[in-house]
């Protein structure tokens, strides 16, 4: 087997972990911050995250990891934060999200 050559490869997992948790402890607490935002400039939000973390082996429910990410069931997220998405929003998203093919998403 050959050794990882991304040095990201190389961070030790608990420190990894505790970044991601920092990250998604602050994406709840910056809830202002909409998912169609950070799919506008990013290609990725809350949902995806969720997304990654199933992918990486988390045994919960699309909506038990949703609801881990956002820190409450995805309904009252939905009711309680977030926002009707504007047309220039959404062809932000749509822009952003083509530039995820081939990349690490």
């Amino acid at each position: 087997m050959s050794e990882p050559t991304d040095p990201l490869d190389m961070l030790p997992d608990d420190v990894a972990a505790a970044a991601f948790r920092r990250l998604v402890r602050h994406l709840r607490h910056r809830h202002d911050a909409q998912n169609i935002d950070l799919m506008g400039l990013s290609g990725f939000c809350r949902n995806c995250l969720a997304d990654w973390i199933r992918d990486a082996g988390y045994d919960g429910s699309k909506e038990q990891a949703r609801e881990l990410i956002h820190g409450m069931p995805m309904e009252e997220w939905k009711a309680t934060r977030q926002t009707e998405a504007t047309p220039e929003q959404l062809e932000r998203m749509k822009a952003s999200v083509a530039k995820n093919e081939g990349g690490a998403h």
